[in-house]
């Protein structure tokens, strides 16, 4: 498995939402600065509202995006570690994991490796895990073969 590949999985995902929460605010934005008064003043101005309120919402999802960029820029795929930490390629008795950020689950060849978020609950239980350990998540019990 190469940490490497599983960093660009994460980052080509990381810059696609970017980009559609980017789009979508141009959008919106084009949307308000071409809008003119109407005669029907309420309809107008309630249109306005609901402009601003997805404004602020793609505005909220564009700062978790921010911390999204912040976590993936920490990730060092040179470092070596026995413990479970961030950037930590993880491969179970069950399934592979990398602890990175939540995203699309990476295929490659007969290769399956879940990308995960250091917040996540199932990375929760792998932190500060070694290899040999054993753990539960939902019911199931998984022991830890390597950490790369």
């Amino acid at each position: 498995m190469n940490k490497e590949d599983l960093v660009k999985h994460c980052w080509k995902h990381f810059e696609l939402k970017f980009k559609t929460v980017q789009d979508r605010m141009k959008t919106l934005q084009d949307s308000l600065s071409s809008e003119t008064k109407s005669s029907a003043g309420d309809k107008h101005e309630t249109g306005r509202a609901m402009v601003q309120l997805e404004q602020e919402k793609l505005s909220r999802q564009l700062l978790e995006l921010e911390k999204t960029r912040s976590v993936l820029l920490r990730i060092d795929v040179n470092q070596k570690s026995d413990k479970i930490s961030l950037g930590s390629l993880v491969k179970t008795d069950l399934a592979n994991y990398f602890v990175a950020i939540s995203s699309e689950v990476f295929k490659q060849k007969d290769l399956t490796v879940f990308c995960i978020s250091a917040g996540s609950p199932i990375a929760q239980n792998l932190m500060g895990k070694e290899m040999g350990e054993a753990f539960y998540f939902n019911g199931q019990e998984q022991t830890i073969l390597e950490v790369a």
